[in-house]
Order: structure tokens, then sequence, then C-alpha cells
């Protein structure tokens, strides 16, 4: 797929349906769910599912096991998005049941017998994701992104290549990576994918800087650029910590919708930046009536809903407005 010169997309995305849990991505809730996220002048969705692997240096992904979503689940929502005229990514996700964050799984640099090895993990992690690369070529997936946040992976360079490899066989569309934030310049491997993504949970002060560090990396390696993940809870002192879903505070739908401002006039000046899948929108929303009490991230009924509503349906971004890109 050649998209180092041109990928004429802007994506005004959300993510839905985070962790993917058994018996939420169907029925009357997720229907009513998605229906909504629709209605946010959305033009992409990135269908968001985990595995469990039971610690850090577990090498097993138990995918067709509860809690992650059936096959037929992740079936009917990927058409259910493409009947409202979404355009799909699917992003099958790896987590540790013991509740450490999978960036730190990790095994040892070398082999050594009897200890759990990086090989053995990308063996199990090869099948997982290739499970979802036939399901996302069979549903017509448009993107596919094969990994999320996986800070400690990332410097096995020759596992990550071989992987993209063997799903190229099965899947023909996009194929994306979702580093972690600050990482986006660390990566040796971007030229494997389609399209460099990242978690783009910066503090609210720090988008100049930030976005100044990424615009090198995307001008290195000539491809086009999106946030696979961003967002802010509707919490106090969320702006400053977005990434910290613990933070303490009470709800603020100012705090929330302050942040979604200030993110998106900072990127609009970039030309190279082509658009978020924000976080999120899960498979059952709470009621509207308690948006106000609710501080997680989902901005449904709060005041940031409208800012995000407002911005996805302006055409105003760059790319829209035909400025060129070097990085394209």
């Amino acid at each position: 797929m050649n998209t180092n010169k041109v990928w004429p997309e802007y994506v005004n995305g959300m993510t839905w349906g985070w962790t993917g849990i058994r018996g939420t991505w169907s029925g009357p809730e997720a229907e009513f769910s998605m229906e909504r996220l629709a209605e946010m002048n959305v033009n992409w969705t990135a269908l968001a599912l985990s595995a469990v692997q039971a610690t850090p240096q577990s090498t097993e992904i138990p995918f067709r096991e509860e809690p992650t979503v059936t096959d037929d689940e992740v079936r009917w929502a990927i058409r259910k998005a493409k009947q409202l005229g979404l355009k799909v990514c699917l992003k099958p996700v790896v987590n540790v049941g013991n509740g450490t964050w999978r960036a730190h799984i990790s095994f040892f640099d070398e082999e050594v017998p009897g200890e759990p090895s990086w090989a053995e993990w990308f063996r199990f992690y090869g099948e997982f994701i290739r499970h979802y690369a036939l399901i996302a070529e069979e549903e017509g997936c448009e993107m596919l992104c094969i990994g999320c946040e996986m800070v400690q992976a990332d410097k096995r360079e020759a596992e990550w290549r071989s992987l993209i490899a063997d799903v190229r066989l099965v899947y023909g569309g996009l194929i994306t990576y979702n580093c972690d934030k600050y990482q986006e310049d660390r990566l040796t491997w971007w030229d494997a994918v389609d399209i460099i993504s990242s978690s783009g949970y910066y503090p609210i002060d720090q988008w100049e800087a930030q976005l100044n560090r990424i615009e090198g990396t995307v001008k290195k390696w000539n491809k086009p650029f999106f946030f696979m993940e961003a967002g802010c809870p509707s919490r106090e002192g969320s702006a400053a910590r977005p990434n910290d879903w613990s933070l303490p505070g009470g709800p603020s739908e100012a705090e929330q919708e302050r942040y979604y401002e200030a993110m998106f006039a900072a990127c609009a000046q970039r030309d190279w930046m082509q658009g978020y899948m924000l976080w999120d929108w899960p498979a059952r929303l709470y009621d509207a009536q308690e948006a106000s009490e609710n501080d997680d991230y989902c901005m449904y009924g709060k005041r940031a809903a409208e800012t995000v509503r407002r911005f996805y349906a302006s055409g105003s971004h760059a790319l829209e407005a035909g400025e060129s890109s070097d990085a394209r």
C-alpha cells in the first residue's frame, strides 16, 4: 500500500467499544451507542478490543476466550459502523490480567533456556493479530492497527517487521501501529507500516513542543500521521495529565472542553496532521442525564461533545484547506 506520498484522508474519528468485553458488542445498547457516535460528525471509527495475557511475562494470549468479544460481535460492530457510513480501523490490543500496563510486557533480550522469551510471545501475538487481520480483510476494514503502546516490545524491530510481512499476506488494507506518547521519534521500523500513529495524551501546555518533535519524525519517514488515541477525562486537573485515567479530582466538563479546544487549535496549524481517533466511546453509554457526574474520557452528553462535533464539521483542517505537506 503506497501511502508515502499521498493519503488523502482526514480522520475525524472516535474509538469505540473498549475494551471489547464479551456480550457488549451487539444488541440494543451497542446499536444505540454507535448510532449516537455517528451523530458526532465522525467519518472513521477504531473498533478497539482486547485479549488478556495473565502477566507481563506470560506468552500465551487466549483471545478466543472470555472476556474478549466473540468474532460474531466483531463482525457485527464492523458491519454496523459501515451501515452508518463510517470507515473502520480494527484495533486488537493485548492487556495484562494482573493490571500491569501492556507497555511493560518484556522478556530477556537474549533467550535463556527455561525462561519465557520474545520468540514465544511473538508467536502467540502473531496468531492473535493475524486472526483479526483475516476478519478485517473479509469485512472490508480500511485499516488495521497491529499494536498499541507496546513500549518494551517496540525495540524488537525484526519481530515487528516479520509480523507486518505476515499480515500483508492476508490483509490488503492500510496498516498502522499505535506507539505510545513520546515514542514517535524512537521507533526504528516506521517504514514497514503505511501510516504512523500514536497516543497523543500531551499536557495542555506542551502541544507546540510535542508537535515540533513529532513533525521531525513525520518528515524523516515521509509517512502520513494521525493520533490513534487522544483525549482528556472530564475531571479536574486532567488537562495537565490527560493520560492519567486514575487522577484524583471532581468531575469537570469545562476541563475536558478546554483541553479539546487547545488540542484542536494547536494541531490545526500543522499541515501534516491527518486527524484523530479520539478516546473514547463505550459500547454501553451512561445515561445522558448523568453526563455531568461522569469523569471519564467519553464526551457523550458533555460540553466537549459540541466542541468535537463542531470541529469535525468545520472543514477547516489544514489538509482540507488544500495545503500540501512534504511529509505526505
